[in-house]
């Protein structure tokens, strides 16, 4: 493993829902793993979004319906199933073009068993979502149900509305920070003190509650600055978007938007990608 080896180094995760899994795979690529949740998934204390979706749903009001992740598609069909009859709503789907926004939606629907009408591919953005329409059908005068995850994807659903969409919002789930966000201010001192070689961002979100808690104790350009002289590695072009609005590098993306392949790749490269950032002008 000489090749693809972090060889020791320390590398910080926010990873929650997979924490374990994270930990395993950095220390079989040879990483100290320092792994803190970022992010806690919440179902919405009001499903009233969701029921009325399903009023709506079942009385063919919509022409589509894009799933955006695979919980919250899990959880979409828990709520509807349990107000209205598995059968009725199944039936209404028949005549709803149903878009999954990669695998995830995709093996949830499996589960349920359904199939989507058109799934959308690698890396799975919602512009991926767009152009996956555009190239199927026109949206216009069409109907459009968007389960939203985390929070709302205003990009997608404006370039749908440009194009002539009615759009409709069906908020799942909601990111919460941590109940106890102690973990996540430890890891974040630790990257501060420079005791960190390695970042990886499984989730845009992660970010977000990454930036709040910084800016809370004034250290937002100090995270910015020692980010400079880690190697951070991003899931795919949504999380490095948003570390890019946050005034964050993106030192690399692994050729799939996978956990396992972001870490092997990141251990692949990571002495190299060292190398050129303690060679850089100011380092």
């Amino acid at each position: 493993m000489a090749n693809s080896s972090f060889n020791g180094l320390t590398v910080a995760s926010f990873e929650s829902r997979m924490a374990a899994e994270m930990r395993s795979l950095i220390q079989r690529y040879g990483g100290r793993p320092l792994v803190a949740p970022a992010l806690r998934e919440l179902p919405l204390e009001d499903n009233t979004a969701v029921l009325r979706f399903g009023d709506q749903l079942l009385s063919r009001r919509f022409d589509a319906l894009i799933l955006m992740t695979g919980v919250g598609t899990t959880t979409l069909f828990d709520i509807l199933h349990h107000r209205f009859p598995k059968d009725l709503i199944a039936g209404a789907l028949k005549d709803t073009v149903l878009v999954a926004r990669g695998p995830k939606p995709v093996a949830a629907l499996k589960a349920l068993g359904l199939h989507p009408t058109l799934t959308v591919p690698e890396p799975n953005t919602w512009a991926d979502v767009v152009s996956t329409l555009d190239s199927s059908r026109s949206v216009r005068g069409l109907n459009i149900a968007v389960q939203e995850y985390g929070q709302a994807n205003a990009d997608l659903r404006k370039a749908l509305e440009q194009r002539g969409a009615h759009v409709v919002s069906v908020p799942v789930y909601r990111w919460a920070l941590p109940e106890d966000t102690e973990p996540l201010k430890q890891v974040l001192r630790q990257i501060l003190a420079g005791e960190v070689h390695v970042m990886l961002v499984t989730n845009a979100a992660q970010i977000d509650h990454v930036m709040q808690i910084l800016a809370q104790e004034g250290l937002s350009v100090s995270f910015q600055e020692i980010c400079k002289k880690l190697v951070v590695g991003s899931i795919g072009p949504t999380a490095s978007d948003r570390l890019r609005s946050q005034g964050l590098p993106v030192d690399l993306e692994p050729s799939h938007g996978k956990m396992g392949i972001l870490v092997k790749e990141t251990a692949e490269r990571i002495h190299s990608l060292l190398a050129t950032k303690r060679q850089a002008p100011g380092e």
